[in-house]
C-alpha cells in the first residue's frame, strides 16, 4: 500500500513539473514571436526606405556601389515543438556542461576578435564614385562652353551623350539649373513659352561713364580779363 502511494506521489510531481515546463515554454514562444513581429515591421520599413533612396540615387545619376546592393531577407525561424526534458541532473553532468559552454564561448571570442585580412583597404567603387564630377559641375561646365542659350532638354541630351554611363534626366537637369539661377551661377531667359539658360555674364572692366569722359575732354572756360 505504501509503495503504491509513493508511486502516485512521484507521478503527480512529474505531471506538475511537465505542466509548469509547458506553460513556461508557451510564454517564451509568445514573447519571442512578438519580438520577431516587431523586427519584421522594422525590416519592412527599412526595405521601403531603401527603395525610395535607390530611386532618388538613380534620379541624381549616382552609380551605386556594390556595398549598397540590397541583401535578401532571411525567413523567420520556425519554433520547434516543445519536448519535455528530465529535470534531474547529477552534479558531475552539470559541471561538465558548464565547462563545455565556457570553452565554446572562449573559442568563439578568440575567432571573432581577429580582424579579417584585407578589409582595411578602401572600396574601389567608392574611390571611382568620388572621382566622378557631380551633375552640378557637368551642367556649369556645359553652360560655360556654349555661346548661345540652351534649354534644359538640350543640356540633358548633350550630357547624356557625353556621359552614357550616367542616366541623366531632363527633370533633374532642370532642377539643377534652377538652383544655379537662384545662386547666381546661371542666367535664365524666356522666349515665348520656352525657357533657356546661359552662363552668367562677366563684368565688363573696360566700360566707362561717357558723361565723365566727356566732361574730362572739355577744356575749362577762361575768365575774360578785357572787362
Amino acid at each position: 500500500m505504501s509503495e503504491n502511494t509513493a508511486a502516485s506521489d512521484l507521478a503527480a510531481q512529474y505531471a506538475a513539473q511537465v505542466s509548469s515546463d509547458l506553460e513556461r515554454n508557451l510564454k517564451e514562444q509568445e514573447r519571442i514571436g512578438t519580438e520577431i513581429a516587431v523586427l519584421q515591421d522594422q525590416l519592412t520599413t527599412l526595405q521601403r526606405d531603401h527603395t525610395v533612396l535607390v530611386s532618388m540615387q538613380q534620379a541624381l545619376g549616382i552609380t551605386p556601389s556594390p556595398a549598397q546592393a540590397p541583401q535578401p531577407a532571411r525567413p523567420a525561424p520556425t519554433p520547434a515543438a516543445a519536448v519535455p526534458a528530465p529535470r534531474k541532473k547529477t552534479a558531475s553532468g552539470a559541471g561538465s556542461a558548464t565547462r563545455g559552454k565556457k570553452a565554446t564561448a572562449t573559442s568563439g571570442r578568440a575567432k571573432t576578435g581577429k580582424p579579417a585580412a584585407g578589409t582595411a583597404g578602401k572600396d574601389p567603387a567608392t574611390a571611382v564614385k568620388q572621382a566622378q564630377p557631380t551633375l552640378i559641375d557637368l551642367v556649369r561646365g556645359h553652360l560655360g562652353e556654349q555661346s548661345e542659350p540652351r534649354s534644359a532638354a538640350e543640356i540633358a541630351t548633350a550630357l547624356g551623350q557625353a556621359h552614357p554611363e550616367r542616366r541623366i534626366k531632363a527633370t533633374v537637369v532642370r532642377t539643377t539649373l534652377e538652383n544655379l539661377v537662384a545662386k547666381g551661377h546661371a542666367q535664365r531667359s524666356k522666349q515665348g513659352t520656352s525657357v533657356f539658360y546661359t552662363a552668367p555674364d562677366t563684368p565688363d572692366q573696360t566700360s566707362k561713364d561717357p558723361s565723365s569722359k566727356q566732361s574730362a575732354d572739355q577744356p575749362e572756360a577762361q575768365p575774360d580779363h578785357g572787362a
